[in-house]
């Protein structure tokens, strides 16, 4: 039967910089240590470090199966994050094979990898090198459809790309699909692989990515007064919804409640979002309307911030303005930013946050931007406390906004 209300997160499975696995993932994030180093596939590139899943991913150890030809980087990240996300759920063979499950997945440059790859022999060899799997492993829609094959999900299989709010919109999309009873298990999440030298040189024309060589373990450093760009990084997030009622009936662990969504559109710049954040405050407002829930009684904000000062200055703005009484953080200072997986990612750890009752720190912050100074940033350590409810933010490219609210219970 159709339920309107929250979606319980059953499941998490990440594959971040951080660390592959939930707990690797909490632990790194909570200690604020720096994922950021350099590497040689940028040598050549204009900036020369980014923020990588550690080295010890091989999706053919983790599946037992030959997959890595087969898959592009971004569908391997997907791949592993999904399986950990209904192992973490406990969902049995028994209970799948019965359920209708639906598979969204957000991302901003799907098979980028293969494109690039097939690119270069086209160039250098002619068609005849161009590889046999080119479209099936690089089409944006693949990642969802080789989740749904591998998955043996039947339902509904959506693919959102709406820049860095890609994994968020999928989250919103996923919780639509539960209410509209279109669905009785929904794998939703992000993924992006977009650590190559061409996308590096990209972010680099638009001026967006940190410089900052000499300080290059700090470069990430959200809402600090010497950030000047993100960090370019990689991974994947998905998690596992389910409605409240079908969750208890099987005595699933919950780790927080997605209760509402907001998206919207600034349409305002192709890069920049509106200088008075006037989507932004949009997005909240919906996502909070959605979850009933007023701005002001918000506890916590997993916030988009980049460590790119224009960005983080607008968000600290509208933060200060319509959750005043939130405790913020932003954990793309150990990630990096992960583009389309950013806002299932930063989902995950905002529901971490919940479950555990600790919010991780804001890594490198020393001092405030003018615009972050009322807010009260995490600085240090992670923070202890009683917190009921919790937003995350996630903008992107194009004005595409998208918050996810969540409940503890």
């Amino acid at each position: 039967m159709p339920e309107n209300g929250p979606a319980s997160i059953t499941g998490i499975g990440l594959v971040t910089p951080a660390g592959i696995g939930r707990s690797s993932n909490w632990a790194t994030v909570c200690s604020g240590r720096s994922t950021t180093t350099p590497l040689d596939i940028l040598a050549d590139a204009p900036v020369g470090f980014a923020s990588t899943v550690p080295s010890t991913f091989d999706i053919d150890r983790f599946t037992g199966r030959h997959l890595s030809r087969q898959y592009d980087r971004s569908t391997q990240f997907a791949l592993v994050a999904a399986q950990a996300a209904l192992n973490d759920a406990e969902l049995t063979p028994t209970v799948r094979s019965d359920a209708r499950i639906a598979v969204v997945i957000g991302t901003a440059f799907g098979g980028i990898h293969t494109f690039e790859d097939n690119h270069t022999r086209f160039h250098t060899t002619g068609p005849t090198a161009v590889t046999t799997r080119f479209l099936p492993k690089g089409l944006v829609n693949m990642v969802s459809g080789i989740l749904s094959i591998e998955l043996r999900a039947t339902g509904p299989n959506l693919v959102t790309s709406t820049a860095c709010a890609s994994g968020a919109t999928a989250l919103g999309v996923g919780l639509d699909l539960l209410r509209a009873d279109s669905a009785d298990i929904v794998i939703a999440g992000g993924t992006d692989a977009s650590v190559t030298p061409l996308l590096v040189a990209g972010f680099h024309k638009l001026r967006a990515l940190s410089r900052s060589q000499h300080r290059l373990r700090q470069a990430s450093r959200p809402f600090d007064r010497d950030h000047d760009g993100f960090v370019l990084a990689e991974g994947a997030g998905i998690l596992t919804l389910e409605r409240g009622s079908d969750a208890a009936q099987r005595g699933a662990r919950t780790y927080a409640k997605l209760a509402g969504y907001g998206a919207t559109a600034d349409a305002h710049h192709i890069t920049a979002p509106h200088p008075e954040g006037r989507g932004a405050k949009e997005a909240i407002h919906a996502a909070c309307r959605d979850a009933g829930i007023a701005p002001g009684d918000i506890e916590h904000v997993n916030a988009h911030a980049t460590s790119t000062p224009t960005g983080d200055s607008i968000e600290a703005a509208v933060l200060a303005e319509m959750t005043p009484n939130a405790v913020v953080t932003s954990t793309k200072g150990v990630t990096g930013h992960t583009m389309g997986a950013a806002g299932a990612i930063e989902a995950a750890y905002t529901a971490l946050a919940l479950s555990s009752q600790t919010i991780p720190p804001v890594a490198h912050l020393e001092q405030p931007c003018a615009a972050a100074r009322a807010l009260d940033l995490v600085t240090g350590a992670p923070r202890t406390g009683t917190f009921e409810t919790a937003l995350s933010n996630s903008f992107g490219f194009g004005g595409h906004n998208a918050v996810l609210a969540f409940t503890r219970t």
